[in-house]
């Protein structure tokens, strides 16, 4: 609330060119970290733990982004919003003060529990002030920061590690970071009505408890460690859940809101998420595979083959505004599922002599789909509900994809090594060390001659799996789709819901 006596009013552009800013610092945060990661490992030492260094990041970031985006319903976006950014602000600066792969570890931890905030109050923010003809393109727009960040990350990755230190890596987001606090506190202004109900700290508890055994559930099946592990951890996930659901009944103001899982529209949408999120990281961590243990090509031109899906992803992104506004939801997700359908199976049905140049033109189809598909589902989810669980709505559609992006990434892995253990023993000479080797093009020459071409016959039949494995997720993803023939264009549910819906609990002056 503004002082007593004066009226402030959100500086729409100033306020948008702050979650631009914002959206941008955590999507190249991942990518950046990658390009500098062989430069930190050889600092600090640390290989044998430098998964750590990205799976804590997402954990913190999953279990985190449904709690502040439920809170932000309750308390408004600008006070979550900027305590998500001084976290990440703080743990960026950690990180870069590092000295030790521990110390970077931890440091990590407390950046993804910014980034938790950040990631689903940037679109929550737009909702809030844009009215729906407007917002589809603009949440459009600020999703293409992903497609941006994934084409500039590893230039500015590469100078940065090159010319300055792996440091300024993390220390950018500093100076970055301050900037947006500052604009999202001179010029957002929010009205918030008092609720009465209690705080559901049982319901925040629960739901953290569940989150992280899950994930880490997810993250161990591609592991050493057998199945074991993993399945006492989704046993604990499963219980936790349920005794959350059956306490969430009968909390006023609950964590997780049921009423949200009542949308059919809402359910399948975020399912078809969480599935194509999983294909995407097929996508992303097998191409550059192919490229270099398949093709033998160097890195950059490996990581390069990904770009003209960055490029065609901001056009989906763009298009899938208006897109959504005069279509049902799953004829927008249908069309995207096109696009990346017709991708996977040519992936499927490559041969091993393919030229480099058909991969860019796949790559392109491929990144329209995604760019399509994300922008679709966060419009809906944002729209489809009441004005008063935008932020929990918002919140569990980004939890969906980092869920299906954990759950599929394994389920790769598993596929991957499952052709590998069982086609090496077929090729006498032939080790699972040298099948390392062979993925980095700068150490494939150590492999004796005659045993290269088999190892890479064997990785190309894992991907063959693995691409096929992606088809079957798409299928489903399309299957689910088509199971909301009954939804409305957003515009009519926009139109319908005005004349239904209950006031909104807070809003934007």
């Amino acid at each position: 609330m503004s002082a007593k006596g004066t009226v402030r009013k959100t500086n729409v552009t100033l306020v948008t060119v702050a979650v631009f800013i914002a959206t941008f610092m955590t999507a190249i945060e991942g990518t950046i970290v990658s390009t500098a990661m062989p430069t930190i490992i050889s600092d600090l030492h640390g290989l044998s733990i430098m998964n750590w260094v990205y799976s804590i990041y997402l954990l913190m970031c999953a279990v985190t982004t449904p709690i502040y985006g439920k809170l932000s319903d309750r308390y408004g976006r600008k006070p979550l919003l900027t305590i998500g950014l001084l976290i990440f602000v703080v743990g960026s600066s950690l990180c870069a003060l590092s000295q030790s792969m521990p110390q970077l570890i931890d440091a990590r931890l407390l950046q993804g529990l910014g980034a938790g905030a950040i990631q689903p109050l940037t679109y929550t923010v737009l909702a809030d002030i844009y009215p729906l003809s407007k917002r589809a393109g603009m949440i459009g727009l600020n999703g293409s920061a992903w497609g941006i960040a994934s084409i500039i990350a590893p230039l500015l990755g590469g100078f940065i590690v090159q010319h300055l230190s792996w440091h300024w890596v993390f220390a950018i987001n500093v100076p970055i970071g301050l900037i947006v606090i500052l604009l999202i506190q001179a010029f957002l202004s929010e009205r918030m009505e008092s609720r009465r109900a209690p705080v559901d700290y049982k319901g925040i508890g629960l739901l953290s408890l569940g989150l992280i055994c899950l994930m880490l559930g997810l993250q161990s099946l591609g592991s050493h460690q057998g199945i074991l592990t993993p399945a006492l951890l989704g046993l604990a996930a499963v219980v936790i859940f349920l005794v959350l659901l059956r306490l969430e009944n009968h909390q006023a103001d609950p964590i997780l809101p049921l009423r949200l899982f009542r949308n059919r529209t809402f359910v399948i949408q975020n399912v078809c998420m969480l599935l194509i999120a999983g294909f995407l990281m097929c996508f992303d961590t097998y191409m550059p595979i192919w490229m270099q243990s398949v093709m033998g090509l160097n890195p950059s031109m490996g990581g390069f083959v990904v770009t003209p899906s960055s490029i065609l992803w901001l056009l989906g992104a763009y298009l899938a505004g208006p897109l959504t506004m005069h279509h049902p939801p799953h004829r927008a997700t249908n069309i995207a599922l096109a696009f990346i359908l017709t991708a996977c199976v040519c992936y499927v049905f490559l041969p091993m002599a393919t030229p480099y140049w058909a991969f860019l033109v796949i790559s392109a189809i491929v990144g329209f789909g995604f760019g399509l598909a994300i922008t679709t589902s966060t419009i809906t989810a944002q729209s489809v509900v009441p004005a008063s669980d935008v932020g929990a709505s918002t919140s569990f559609n980004t939890l969906a994809r980092s869920l299906g992006q954990t759950l599929m990434v394994s389920i790769f892995g598993i596929v991957m090594n499952t052709v590998i253990a069982d086609r090496v023993p077929d090729h006498p000479g032939l080790t699972a060390e040298m099948m390392d080797r062979m993925i980095n093009p700068a150490t494939a020459n150590q492999i004796p001659p005659a045993l290269l071409a088999p190892a890479r016959s064997i990785v190309f039949d894992g991907l063959h799996w693995i691409f096929l494995t992606g088809l079957v997720i798409l299928l489903l993803a399309l299957g689910a789709n088509l199971l909301d023939l009954r939804s409305r264009s957003l515009l009519s549910e926009y139109q319908h819901s005005a004349t239904t819906k209950a006031a909104t609990t807070g809003s934007i002056r």
